[in-house]
């Protein structure tokens, strides 16, 4: 059997299950979320799955809604087996859950019920989680609460990024939703309720993008880790901006307030609330990225030098 799927998807994340299922079953639609300004001339910048539907010869539409009336009858018309949503934006209400044969599918970034919402990968990097994963489920009307089919686990890495998590999880998470609509045609895979409490995710946003030098060290370490690429992790020195891009704790100690640069060559080393964190990468304002060992030899020949917590 080769059943018709429609795709909705919108992010980077989605890219690669769309991709697995075009490959293996009839895409009869896909559907994202319409261009938007970006880039200094804020030009319309069609989504990374609208390129990718494009690539593929793929029937696109990018409706604002899904659930608007007209939407909904076009995909009425496809008839769809399922309905495939990853990293899609919005909510489907019920009028939508019930249109294709054998429901709709999300692919979550997560192992759910941990980090319901719009940033689980970002949310786990940046509390520290050291194991996450992708889940496959049926939807419902909640923010993610339907029932599991599949889930696979994988660890995370002390320095990943959640930039370069997202990257192995959705190809984690194309693997796990072929798997998924196999199982769910052969009836060999059985839904699993989830239970009602959960982590949530919140969606980033533009003030978290400041560090906190009093936080603790792996606290802000892992604030960096998972504000990759955005909205980053700023820091001010002098009135110039500096972008943290990477970081390694260390086992230093000392007496010096928080955000005191060490006078140690050839290492940019910060101090936090209780240690120092090393900087590897930072990126001056107008500047393109540089070690941290470039930024504390150009910019740090004074004694005493401090970064600031917070914009003014």
């Amino acid at each position: 059997m080769n059943p018709k799927l429609i795709f909705a998807g919108t992010g980077r994340f989605a890219v690669p299950a769309l991709r697995a299922l075009a490959e293996r079953y009839r895409v009869v639609k896909v559907i994202s979320q319409p261009a938007r300004p970006a880039g200094r001339g804020m030009r319309p910048c069609p989504t990374e799955v609208s390129r990718e539907a494009e690539d593929l010869g793929l029937d696109l539409n990018t409706p604002r809604s899904i659930n608007a009336a007209d939407v909904r009858e076009e995909l009425q018309g496809h008839e769809p087996e399922f309905l495939v949503v990853a990293d899609f934006g919005q909510l489907l209400k019920r009028k939508v859950l019930d249109i294709p044969h054998r429901g709709c599918i999300n692919v979550h970034g997560s192992l759910l019920p941990r980090w319901r919402g719009a940033a689980p990968i970002a949310r786990a990097v940046m509390n520290g989680d050291r194991e996450t994963g992708v889940t496959t489920m049926l939807l419902d009307e909640g923010m993610d609460t339907g029932p599991i089919l599949l889930q696979k686990r994988t660890s995370i890495g002390q320095e990943e990024t959640a930039e370069e998590l997202e990257l192995r999880l959705a190809e984690m998470g194309a693997e796990l939703i072929v798997d998924t609509v196999r199982g769910l045609l052969e009836q060999s895979i059985a839904p699993v309720p989830q239970p009602e409490e959960g982590t949530v995710a919140p969606k980033l946003t533009r003030d978290e993008r400041w560090v906190d030098w009093s936080h603790a060290t792996w606290t802000i370490h892992n604030h960096i880790r998972g504000t990759q690429p955005w909205p980053g992790t700023a820091t001010e020195f002098n009135g110039l901006r500096v972008k943290l891009l990477r970081s390694r704790p260390t086992d230093l100690t000392a007496d010096d307030p928080p955000g005191t640069v060490l006078p140690v060559k050839n290492r940019l080393l910060v101090t936090t609330g209780d240690g120092v964190l090393e900087l590897l990468q930072v990126q001056p304002e107008g500047c393109r990225p540089m070690s941290g060992q470039a930024f504390q030899a150009g910019y740090c020949r004074q004694e005493s030098v401090r970064l600031r917590s917070c914009s003014p």
